[in-house]
């Protein structure tokens, strides 16, 4: 591992004693040696303007950042954005050092919503993502109530809640606005419990007219073996990215499922993995040979050392656990390289139980394999498999001349 090189930059001011540290920090994130020095040069510009103002490292608030960056940006044409010191503030916050960010007091909202999130967690069990999903929609809603907002509350109408879901409806897709209602649902239940309103409102929301033309649909028969062939298994994100495709269209995993499997999840003795699903579901699926190579290849050869115990790690730094998105994104960049339409790690899912119909499996069996909770998931393959519907087609009527 390289080690970076503070001594090549200087740095003077009230970050001088951190640039050190910073610097490890970053190398232990994965960042290679010319973005380390990169970072240490902005670390001495930043530090140097801190000098020339008399700003102390506690009083860096988020409005001398951006006074910090106005005044690069007249000078220099990279790391001009708040994106670019993110790994230096992150650092110096996790030092605790950023007194002024850190005192900024919580509203009564924000207090609410991490209750909220704190009930999904424990209560309902939901993942990571849909917490966080589920947290924008609340916040939203909230912001739109008077303080104080408890007696805003006690004083939520029906009416209130059907104007919230209509203005929704307007601002994002349809698809998004089933989210919208679930998550809303969610948060009255919520507040009924803990007391906030008298009434359960949650029966209130309206529902989302659901017209499911859409079905699902599996990618036609080879093009998955292209997906895989299109991964340069020699260079180590070809290597990883034929991992993930490999458990994708294998196990029919979700993409965050493939995010969230740990080191720890796979037995290598018994030939089995523990998928975490949804709502804290855990399943113990068996590894196949092909899968398990595939995996094997990547954590021996091209995963780096370290970096926690999640299973795939993103190939930038700072090098951390893949996330869903991520997942998915490998699909569609392998789509593109094998020149296919684009199409997202779900759809992997769906070409298993087409191709268990056209091998005869029944409905029990496709949902066994895909762990649905209820056939009703299940059953919306049914309508693609058209050669059992066509035995329960009626003859066209014939007309009399």
């Amino acid at each position: 591992m390289t080690e970076p090189r503070p001594d090549r930059v200087r740095v003077s001011g009230p970050l001088a004693l951190f640039a050190d540290g910073f610097g490890m920090q970053l190398v232990e994130r994965g960042y290679t040696a010319g973005s380390v020095q990169s970072q240490l040069q902005l670390l001495a510009h930043l530090s140097g303007w801190m000098k020339d103002r008399s700003v102390a490292v506690g009083d860096l608030s988020p409005l001398l950042v951006e006074r910090f960056l106005v005044d690069r940006r007249r000078r220099y044409a990279s790391r001009i954005s708040l994106k670019g010191l993110c790994p230096l503030l992150g650092y110096l916050d996790g030092l605790g050092l950023l007194a002024a960010a850190a005192g900024v007091a919580r509203t009564p909202i924000e207090e609410l919503v991490e209750q909220f999130c704190g009930f999904l967690c424990e209560e309902r069990g939901l993942a990571a993502g849909s917490v966080e999903l589920y947290a924008r929609i609340a916040r939203r809603f909230l912001e739109k109530r008077s303080t104080p907002l408890a007696d805003d509350l006690a004083r939520l109408t029906g009416a209130e809640i059907n104007a919230f879901v209509l203005e929704e409806s307007r601002r994002v897709r349809p698809r998004t606005v089933e989210t919208v209602v679930c998550a809303l649902r969610a948060l009255l239940r919520f507040l009924h419990v803990q007391g906030w309103i008298a009434r359960p409102l949650a029966s209130v929301v309206p529902s989302v007219p659901q017209r499911r033309e859409n079905l699902p649909r599996g990618l036609p028969p080879g093009q998955v073996e292209l997906l895989l062939a299109s991964c340069d298994r020699s260079t180590i994100v070809g290597c990883r990215d034929y991992g993930i495709l490999t458990l994708l269209s294998r196990l029919g995993l979700r993409a965050g499922e493939v995010a969230g499997l740990a080191l720890d999840d796979i037995d290598w003795r018994t030939g089995e993995v523990v998928i975490r699903g949804k709502r804290s579901r855990i399943d113990r699926l068996p590894l196949p040979g092909d899968v398990g190579e595939a995996v094997a290849e990547y954590l021996c050869r091209a995963r780096p050392r370290g970096f926690g115990r999640s299973v795939f790690l993103c190939a930038q730094a700072p090098l951390r656990a893949m996330s869903g998105d991520a997942v998915s994104e490998v699909v569609v960049r392998a789509c593109r390289r094998a020149g296919i339409a684009p199409v997202r790690a779900h759809r992997l899912r769906h070409t298993i139980a087409t191709e268990m119909l056209r091998a005869g499996a029944g409905l029990t069996e496709i949902g066994q394999v895909l762990r649905h909770q209820s056939p009703d998931v299940t059953a919306i393959y049914a309508k693609v498999d058209r050669d059992a519907l066509s035995q329960l087609a009626l003859p066209w009527p014939e007309t009399r001349s």
